[in-house]
């Protein structure tokens, strides 16, 4: 996976980072945002699947799919907290799910397990009836039924802590699970309204795995005794680092076309490699590769060797037998503000950094350049497309260079203040030429520059930035200035900052590379306050596919020097980016992603719940990573939650996003890209966007055969 917004992409709780205090509650026009007109706030997704739609009795019946993911699964228990996207892929093509994503991202009934499912009783209590597919049966001959249904509700209820589960959401709600009118039915009642249920059940598990601790805990990690979907699960082999899925013979639905899938470990840098070389046909690639691809296609006939940086020669013969499909991830990239300690603990200051941003340019500096649509992301808790969705930014307001400065001066930030010990001693520290870096810097920091001296980057970036240029005309050389910075950077010998970051904000232990003008923006136009400068930590990850968050925060870091806030990217490992950063809150800013959610009331609460004091003294923060939160927005989330009405649900989520863009916690700012390189004749896969993939259907077309308008059964 692309570090274009790295982040705890595996979490189900999806949506984005979490709200901050609301400052002005009356001066925020939340009817605007609730659907009052007549038309669908949501509209259609910027993107919709590209996946080369084919009709079945065009593919070929049998084959095998060698299919890129990122790792063996630590587990094949989707309710753990080690499961990943790679859990979720092997779920979806060998269990029950009652309902999946279309694609626009919303959930519709599963035929192939669901006759139908409803809410039959309100009153007293919620009460939901599912009629199951007589023909639905598990591996080993078995009725899904009832009994499968109540296992998982117990193990996931959160009543029993001998069940090792990373999230219990909705399942606490059930107050019981019982058999219907007959074996097909399942009568499920809850404890009090639950608007999400169509989340729950889905994956199912079998009782098998679902009915004990020990069959919970350690049953299902590394292998699945029952499954009931179109794949069944063959192995996993961690030795060759592959899991293997086969068609199911049992099952009832429309036959798999494949044989066989094979999802294999393959590292993002290493996979146009191995296509070319024919050991893939299907992989998410790094926007790099992509163009690696393109140039092949248009080089048919030739061996010309196409490069990549630090990538060994790639014929372009070898790749002209793929394509490359490109749509947008269902996950989003933002820009989080941790509002626990320092400057950003001031909502002022939040606000501020938001609107010194031009979201639009952003996008376009990520998107613009892949041919994909590069609209700036409008909500936290859903995606263009999605039913909740609408644009809250305005509850916020956009881009606006004086709007941000008098925040800044309201809160006390003036410029030119007194920091002149401060600049002395930044001086002499970056003319210190020739000393060498710390090597043990603390942390795991891989290095920390100060982005915002370059007088002719930020003039470089007004238009973008004061309105001049809205349209996004010039982004263009936007994007070749920001390559030659890249390129400039990455050529530096990192010395002579370490004092430097310790006196101005930086990570104990981290430096700065040679050439950093810092003292200059220091003493020339940085806020000042107290006698410290405004200067905010900016972390990044450092790995493979990171490039494209360097580019962001470099664009970032000059959009707020504009304002008088000077940033200091500080470069981490992976490993340590997370666990060591995001969630011990040691950044002042970050990029990551969150995914989205077709039931945001439900996934996205722990991501924006205020911060609560837990029994041994520290702060529970849950999955609110920035640490800033209102009782307003939880008690949003909890009367969404529980209204079963479709529009008044929506309505309430529209409010509870329009309030966490006005505390500025977090400011999402694009959708992911998703590129995908495909075999040519592969079909019904590629970069799926917002829907689930339909196993059944992926296969390879018939020779002679192509693509039909839209898929279609037999």
């Amino acid at each position: 996976m692309s570090h274009d917004g790295v982040g705890p992409m595996s979490v189900r709780p999806s949506a984005a980072l979490r709200s901050a205090a609301f400052l002005v509650a009356g001066a925020l026009a939340v009817s605007a945002l609730a659907g009052c007109s007549s038309k669908d706030p949501a509209g259609k997704p910027l993107a919709g699947p590209d996946i080369a739609p084919a009709a079945r009795d065009l593919i070929v019946d049998g084959g095998k799919l060698r299919w890129a993911v990122d790792s063996v699964p630590e587990t094949l228990n989707t309710f753990q907290s080690d499961a990943d996207a790679v859990t979720s892929r092997v779920a979806q093509a060998v269990l029950p799910s009652m309902y999946r994503m279309d694609a626009k991202g919303r959930p519709q009934r599963n035929a192939d397990y669901l006759e139908s499912a409803k809410v039959v009783d309100t009153k007293p209590k919620q009460v939901v009836l599912y009629k199951l597919d007589q023909q639905a049966v598990w591996s080993d001959g078995r009725e899904i039924g009832a009994a499968d249904f109540a296992a998982q509700w117990r193990a996931l209820s959160g009543k029993d802590s001998s069940y090792w589960t990373a999230r219990n959401a909705g399942y606490d709600r059930i107050e019981k699970v019982e058999r219907g009118a007959n074996d097909l039915e399942v009568k499920v009642t809850f404890t009090r309204p639950y608007a999400d249920w169509k989340s729950l059940f889905t994956p199912l598990y079998p009782k098998e795995v679902m009915g004990t601790p020990d069959a919970f805990n350690d049953g299902a990690r590394k292998k699945l005794k029952l499954t009931a979907g179109p794949f069944a699960l063959k192995l996993v082999d961690t030795k060759n680092e592959q899991v293997v899925l086969v068609r199911n013979p049992r099952w009832w639905g429309r036959p798999a076309k494949l044989d066989e899938i094979d999802l294999k470990a393959v590292p993002l840098d290493e996979r146009a490699e191995a296509l070319a070389d024919g050991k893939l046909d299907l992989a998410e690639i790094d926007p790099s590769d992509a163009d690696r691809f393109t140039l092949a296609g248009r080089a048919k006939g030739t061996s010309t060797p196409l490069m990549g940086p630090g990538k060994r020669r790639t014929p372009a013969k070898a790749l002209q037998d793929f394509t490359v499909r490109k749509s947008l991830e269902p996950a989003y990239t933002q820009l989080a503000l941790n509002g626990s300690m320092g400057p950003l603990a001031d909502e002022r200051v939040r606000r501020a950094v938001a609107r010194a941003l031009d979201r639009t340019a952003l996008a376009q500096t990520v998107l613009k350049p892949l041919g994909l649509p590069a609209v700036p992301v409008g909500s936290h808790l859903a995606l263009s497309g999605q039913a909740a969705y609408a644009d809250g930014s305005g509850a916020l307001g956009h881009q606006d260079t004086a709007k941000a400065e008098a925040l800044l001066a309201d809160a006390g930030w003036v410029r030119g203040g007194p920091v002149k010990e401060q600049q002395k001693e930044a001086e002499k520290a970056a003319g210190a030429k020739g000393k060498k870096a710390d090597d043990e810097s603390e942390g795991g920091d891989e290095g920390t520059y100060i982005v915002g001296e370059d007088d002719k980057d930020n003039k470089d970036d007004t238009n973008g930035e004061n309105g001049k240029n809205g349209d996004g005309r010039g982004d263009d050389k936007d994007a070749r200035d920001h390559t030659r910075t890249q390129a400039q950077e990455s050529g530096r010998h990192l010395e002579d900052g370490k004092q430097y970051a310790r006196q101005h904000g930086g990570a104990p232990g981290a430096y700065a590379p040679k050439g950093t003008a810092a003292p200059a923006a220091v003493g020339a136009g940085t806020l000042a306050k107290d006698g410290k400068p405004l200067a905010l930590r900016f972390v990044l990850p450092s790995g493979t596919g990171s490039d494209v968050l360097g580019t962001v925060a470099d664009r970032i870091g000059r959009m707020l020097q504009k304002v008088g806030i000077t940033t200091q990217i500080t470069k981490v490992s992976d490993e340590s980016y997370f666990k060591d950063h995001i969630a011990a809150g040691q950044f002042d800013l970050a990029l990551y992603s969150w995914p989205a959610s077709a039931f945001p009331a439900t996934d996205a609460r722990p991501v924006y719940a205020k911060p609560v004091p837990a029994a041994d003294g520290s702060l529970d923060v849950q999955q609110n990573y920035t640490r800033v939160g209102t009782d307003q927005v939880d008690q949003l989330f909890d009367q969404a939650s529980a209204t079963l009405d479709g529009g008044k649900n929506h309505s309430l989520i529209r409010k509870a996003d329009s309030r966490i863009w006005a505390a500025a916690g977090s400011i999402p700012l694009y959708q992911r890209p998703q590129l995908t390189a495909v075999r040519k004749n592969l079909v019904n896969a590629g970069s799926f966007g917002l829907t689930t993939p339909v196993y059944e259907d992926l296969g390879f077309l018939k020779k002679g055969a192509k693509p039909s308008a839209s898929p279609s059964g037999d």
